[in-house]
Formats: structure tokens, C-alpha cells, sequence
């Protein structure tokens, strides 16, 4: 959600009014309700499963190859994606975007500026004109191949942008379970006794499949990664940064409108920010500053989620803010967003969410843009968690107590 403020209002807005409509179905209480439910409902659904434990992780292809939500507890284990139930029941679609939810989607920026693809050549940067582009909105991707822990999936179209470039591309999606040793050598630790875990790997190629290169002169794309997770009052997102001279200077938290301190910590090189669902905020962190492992905590649950993807300090990241825009590539790496009740009193979520970005690359034909990000979810105790957030961040749980503590 890399929106202006007034934008961002119209737009959350409007998928409010979308996609709260319809809610014909109970929401699932666990993984495999969640299952049945998107099988009623949908044609493409793979469910990845481990043989050594009770990781589950469930894609789609009728969503662009998309996420849903994972388990490390099995078929009744909790389910940690926020899925929008009423609109994926209702199996309609509607104009500017059709948010199912999912806690990892493949998206494509910019949004907005010269350059984006969310806008056609010339047209005002308002709502009206905003189009969420087919190929990751409605489309369906096809499964190339699959085995019981991994898929992967291909699409092939076109996108234009602001600017009137047209952009022949290949996606190739591939999603695929990880078990402990490789969770254990991505953290450098061990896991600790009694922790239940489940991460997955996705591997994101878009390709040039024209006969021009992309310039940067006349725009180019990047692969865009975004999660919906769900909140809770005890729930605070962890974001890393670079604590270097001005740090903060290159961190954005007035989006939609600037985030009061009770719900936003600076804890040395830790951005702690409330993600109970109540309150609209969201944080951009430049690739001068941002880190890999973002991610979560949430003490009503005792779960732990953390994100681990590329960042290139020096790499051309689009800008999607709604605007012509002085510097089109100085744009967030990582985003972290907080839902809440517009002010009208409508709301898409609850849910919160962590984003992350690639590079933009000006690519030859036939030259490809791979990133890659994992994500992954613990359960335990709050001895286990606190062991993980101190080899992951060296943070103190109780200080995460305190800050959300704070009204």
C-alpha cells in the first residue's frame, strides 16, 4: 500500500465498501477449515505439506499463485494469513482491485509517478483512474510443476505504464516448504526445544520476453512481495534498520497521517509499531536504512514471524507515491502497515501487513530479475520465543510487553 494520504484514504475506502459485502461464510477457525473453505470456493487450491512435520503451507493459482496461509500445527493447527472470506465467497470481482487477502502476494511496482502501472498514459492520479493491473489482480496462473513440497507456476502478459512503455513479461512463481535444518542455518541457530515451526521459500523471476530493453528513462518494474497477517491487541511488527547518522531521515511514518508514539517505539536499531488492526498507520524504510528480518511478534499467541529478503543500498527502488515524482527510484525497500476503521467507520481488515521490494533493473530481452524471500511462523513458549528474538533481533519480549502496553 505505497499510497499517498488522500489517496490511500479513497482507495481503503472504497475495497471497504467491495469487499465486506457478501460475507456468506463463517470465517475458519484453523488451517484446515481455511482449506475446505478456499476448495469450495476456488478450482486451483495446493496444499504443501512436510513428511517430518506438521508444516502446511496453501497456494493458488486462481490468485496469481498466491500464499493463503500456513500452518505449523497441521490440519487443525492455527492459521496465520488473513483472508478476506466475504470476498472470496462471494466469487465476485470488482473495479481497481479484488484484495483476497493472503499472506504473500505477487505484485509489480511503481503504483504511482511517470512510471507506474497502476495508471493509464496521462490520466489524473486519482482514484477514478487507478487499476490494479489483471496480470496481478484476476488473472490465473498455471502450474508448471509440483511435488508434495513445492510448486511452481508461470504467467505470461504485458503491462503499460504511465508513461506509455509497454512491458512483454514472463513470471515464474515458485513456492516451496523448508524443513528445520534449512530454518536452522537461515537464522544461524538452532531451534529451541519445543518450538513448532513452519517456513516456506518463494522465488520470484520476472523475465523481458520482448525485443527492446526496459530503460530507465522510460521506466522499469519491480517485483513487489506483500503479506496479510492477522492482528491482535498483544501483536507488535519488528522492523530492523541501519542505526547510521540521520537514520531516521529515511524512514517514512506519516503516510496516513503521522503515527502517534503509543503505537510506534525507535528501540535502538528496532522499529516496534502496534499491529492490533485498530488503527491505520504504515512505515517506509529506504534501502539506506532497511534490513532483512521483518517481521512479528504476537504474545496473545505466543508466535513469532519473520521475513528474510534481499536489500541493495544502492539499488534503484520505484517510488509509488501519487504523484509526478522529482526521483522516481528513490523508493521504500520494506513496509509495514496497520489497519484500522476509516472515517466513516468501515474497515477492509482487520489485518496488518509486511512488505518488501526488489530492486528495479533496466533488463535486456530474454534477461530475467530473480528475488527471493522467506517467511517464516514459531509457536512455543515465551521462554522458546524470547530465545528467538534474541537471536533474531536482540530484543527483550518484555520490552515488547511494555510498548504495547502503552495507550
Amino acid at each position: 500500500m505505497k499510497l499517498n494520504i488522500l489517496a490511500g484514504c479513497l482507495l481503503a475506502g472504497a475495497i471497504a465498501c467491495n469487499e465486506t459485502a457478501e460475507k456468506k461464510d463463517t470465517p475458519p477457525g484453523n488451517f484446515g477449515e481455511d482449506v475446505v473453505f478456499l476448495q469450495k470456493h476456488l478450482q486451483n487450491v495446493v496444499v504443501l505439506q512436510s513428511s517430518q512435520d506438521s508444516s502446511r503451507v496453501v497456494v493458488t493459482g486462481d490468485y496469481q499463485a498466491r500464499v493463503m496461509t500456513s500452518t505449523a500445527g497441521g490440519h487443525a493447527g492455527k492459521s496465520f494469513g488473513w483472508i478476506n472470506y466475504g470476498l472470496v465467497a462471494s466469487g465476485k470481482l470488482g473495479p481497481h482491485i479484488n484484495a483476497f487477502g493472503g499472506e504473500e502476494r505477487f505484485w509489480l511496482g511503481p503504483e504511482g509517478g511517470q512510471y507506474s502501472v497502476f495508471f493509464p498514459p496521462g490520466k489524473p492520479f486519482d482514484f477514478d483512474n487507478w487499476q490494479t493491473p489483471g496480470l496481478i489482480d484476476t488473472a490465473h496462473y498455471k502450474v508448471q510443476s509440483r511435488s508434495a513440497g513445492e510448486v511452481t507456476y508461470q504467467y505470461a502478459g504485458s503491462v503499460q505504464n504511465y508513461s506509455g512503455a509497454t512491458f512483454r513479461l514472463g513470471i515464474t512463481r515458485t513456492i516451496r516448504l523448508l524443513n528445520n535444518d534449512a530454518i536452522a542455518s537461515r537464522i544461524n541457530a538452532a531451534l529451541p526445544e519445543g518450538i513448532k515451526s513452519v517456513a516456506y521459500e518463494t522465488e520470484n523471476v520476472l523475465t523481458n520476453t520482448g525485443d527492446s530493453a526496459w530503460r530507465e528513462e522510460s521506466g522499469l518494474l519491480s517485483i513487489w512481495l506483500l503479506g496479510m497477517f492477522k492482528p491482535s491487541p498483544q501483536t507488535a511488527v519488528i522492523a530492523p534498520f541501519k542505526n547510521i547518522p540521520q537514520a531516521r531521515k529515511f524512514i517514512t511514518d506519516d503516510y496516513f497521517g503521522k503515527i502517534p508514539s503509543q503505537n510506534l517505539l525507535v528501540k535502538d536499531s528496532l522499529l516496534l509499531f502496534r499491529a492490533d488492526g485498530k488503527a491505520r498507520g504504515k512505515l517506509g524504510l529506504s534501502p539506506l536504512v532497511a534490513k532483512s528480518g521483518a517481521g512479528s511478534i504476537d504474545l496473545d499467541n505466543n508466535t513469532l514471524t519473520v521475513l528474510f529478503y534481499d536489500v541493495v543500498p544502492d539499488g534503484r527502488y520505484v517510488n509509488s507515491k501519487w504523484e509526478l515524482q522529482k526521483e522516481p527510484y528513490k523508493g521504500d525497500a520494506v513496509n509495514c502497515y496497520n489497519d484500522g476503521p476509516l472515517a466513516d467507520g468501515s474497515q477492509m481488515g482487520p489485518f496488518y501487513e509486511v512488505e518488501s521490494s526488489s530492486d528495479a533493473r533496466a533488463l535486456k530481452p530474454g534477461d530475467s530479475l530473480t528475488y527471493r524471500q522467506v517467511t517464516m511462523h514459531f509457536e512455543g513458549s515465551r521462554e522458546a520465543l524470547q530465545t528467538l528474538a534474541t537471536q533474531l533481533w536482540q530484543l527483550p519480549i518484555n520490552d515488547v510487553q511494555q510498548f504495547l502496553q502503552i495507550k
